[in-house]
């Protein structure tokens, strides 16, 4: 296999592995908040570190379906 085929190989390796992953994020961590009845993607508080990984992605989605992020629960 060629150097160019692996490269391509990998780099869609990691972008599926990314998107995959943000989608098992936002399946397991959206809430509806009551006072406004909108969908919130809830990046958790002790694991800070997804909301920026995950940031370019959110601003993606927040354009194209209309959800929102929240960094920890709702007060």
């Amino acid at each position: 296999m060629k150097l160019k085929h692996k490269i391509i190989a990998l780099v869609f390796t990691f972008v599926s592995l990314y998107t995959l992953s943000y989608i098992w994020l936002r399946q397991t961590h959206t809430e509806v908040w009551e006072k406004d009845g909108r969908a919130y993607v809830i990046f958790p508080e002790d694991k800070i570190f997804l909301y920026y990984i995950f940031r370019p992605v959110s601003y993606l989605d927040g354009k194209l379906t209309g959800i929102g992020f929240h960094i920890g629960q709702h007060r």
